[in-house]
Order: structure tokens, then sequence, then C-alpha cells
């Protein structure tokens, strides 16, 4: 159930982050209007949706757990950005739609498998570097390192 919990999540905040970048790479009238509207350039759609789309397939790709842990945070300050910059710009409520898919980053964030978890890495890292070290190793032909 938590691996379903986790794809769900995660497969609805990459949509949104992909929909949006590849509108913001387009430079599409909707997308041109509304950061005309928060008070953005236009050349700020092309940093945003390359960043989304690099975030996406950090992401979804296996391994690469520093870069997810990266990715994940510059999401969140992303979604948090366009939450602010909507209430700045007068949206009301509407400003608190990005928030949506902040929930839905966090619950992907939280739930993420071990092997996408970064803590899980350099645990495996340090018990290699300590087995390297042990005299049993040496014994057994391995060179100690130290």
């Amino acid at each position: 159930m938590r691996t379903k919990i986790y794809w769900a999540a995660t497969s609805f905040a990459m949509a949104v982050m992909t929909v949006s970048g590849v509108l913001a790479i387009t430079h599409a009238a909707p997308m041109m209007k509304a950061l005309a509207h928060l008070g953005y350039p236009a050349y700020f759609a092309n940093l945003l949706g390359i960043g989304k789309l690099i975030g996406v397939a950090v992401i979804l790709a296996p391994g690469l757990p520093l870069l997810k842990e990266w990715a994940y945070t510059a999401f969140s300050i992303t979604v948090v950005s366009a939450c602010y910059s909507h209430f700045c710009s007068g949206d009301g409520f509407m400003a608190l739609e990005p928030l949506a898919t902040l929930l839905a980053l966090i619950v992907s964030y939280r739930l993420r498998p071990p092997d996408r978890r970064i803590e899980n890495f350099n645990h495996l890292a340090a018990r290699q570097r300590t087995e390297l070290r042990r005299p049993e190793a040496v014994e057994n032909g391995l060179p100690a390192q130290g």
C-alpha cells in the first residue's frame, strides 16, 4: 500500500512539474500570461522550465540519491514561491492551489522506497569502508585502507 501511495503522489507531482515545465519552455500563452501577471520577465520561463524537467528526470530515474534530495528541495522552494507570488499578486485563495503539489511532494518524499533514500547509500558506503579496514580483509587478500 505504501508503494502505491508513493507512486500516486509522485506521479501527480511529476505530472504537474512536467506540464508546467513544458508550458514554460514552449512559452505557451497561458504560462507567459501567468508569469507576466506575477511580475516575472519572459526569460524566467526558460529557467523555470528547464529546471523543472531536469528535476522530474532526476526524481524518476533510479539511483542518484543526492540529486533526488536537491530536486525535492528545489521543487518545494518553487511551489512555495509560486504560492507566495500568487498571494502577493492579489490572487486570493488561488494562491493556495500550489499547496496541493507541495503536499504531494511531501508524501512522495516521506514514502520513497529505501533505494531512493540517501541515508541508505551513506550507510552502505560507511559499511564498505569499515569492512576494508578490518584485519580479516588483509588476510583474505584485500588491501587494507585507512
